[in-house]
């Protein structure tokens, strides 16, 4: 699968707000709001095509990659450049997961000159997990929100 970069906007940023992920992964539906549209539209979002223009998913980096509760419980006291990162339910669980996050990863150390990336991700999420390892991350620390728990993970690039 060919991949790109692309810039965020209003089409995309809808498409990306209806996406519909089955059970357990439906955590990650978002509904329609002009908040949500916002988010998107707004902060350092960019979508991921495949070469016949399809949306695969999208990623950001920053802020609007914290879960805002781990903020408050000192999950990103370091000065790590944070992702986060979604990818269209028509390709979760076909194996393309590697692919796509590597390409992500590539292009933010391409055009980033920080040494380190974190990520935010579900406990109960799995799968995500354990590509996120296989990737090189390393859980740093865990933190509750209501009944759901997370993971920080953080990958050093050596320059």
């Amino acid at each position: 699968m060919q991949l790109v970069v692309g810039n965020m906007n209003e089409g995309f940023a809808k498409q990306i707000i209806n996406w519909k992920y089955e059970p357990p992964y439906d955590f990650y539906n978002n509904e329609e709001s002009s908040e949500s549209l916002k988010e998107l539209l707004e902060n350092p979002y960019y979508v991921v095509l495949n070469n016949k223009n399809v949306l695969v998913g999208f990623f950001c980096i920053g802020k609007s990659a914290q879960d805002p509760f781990g903020v408050t419980v000192g999950a990103y006291s370091d000065d790590i450049n944070d992702i986060g990162i979604g990818m269209n339910p028509a390709f979760t669980g076909q194996g393309f997961g590697a692919a796509f996050f590597s390409f992500i990863l590539s292009y933010i150390q391409e055009n980033s000159k920080d040494v380190s990336i974190r990520l935010t991700v579900a406990s109960f999420n799995e799968r995500a997990v354990h590509l996120y390892t296989k990737l090189g991350f390393i859980q740093r620390m865990k933190f509750s929100r209501e009944s759901t728990e997370f993971i920080t993970m953080v990958k050093d690039f050596i320059e």
